[in-house]
């Protein structure tokens, strides 16, 4: 019998969660504060910031210092410190 590799089945981990959440509640920061195009509400942004746990390494060790030293679940003015907003603009292409 094959063996089962664990690795796969770790897509819905507290990691691979909080990873998804930085980068959802980065794209809404970016539309709304650069795009000037809001594509949630307010309360589903304030509702997902206050979600984030820094205390989570998302295996990106940049990022997640970034987050540390930059992230304010009240605001989104921190979008405009992130190191990829390149490719935060090439997402938001992507999906609006």
């Amino acid at each position: 019998m094959k063996a089962v590799n664990r690795s796969l089945f770790t897509w819905f981990s507290k990691v691979e969660i909080e990873r998804r959440r930085r980068i959802q509640v980065s794209l809404w920061a970016y539309a709304y504060e650069i795009e000037n195009n809001p594509i949630v509400s307010d309360q589903v942004f304030d509702e997902q910031c206050s979600k984030i746990d820094l205390s989570i390494m998302t295996g990106h060790s940049i990022l997640d210092k970034w987050f540390i030293e930059n992230f304010t679940p009240y605001t989104g003015q921190w979008i405009y410190k992130h190191p990829e907003l390149n490719l935060l603009k090439q997402l938001y292409e992507r999906v609006r």
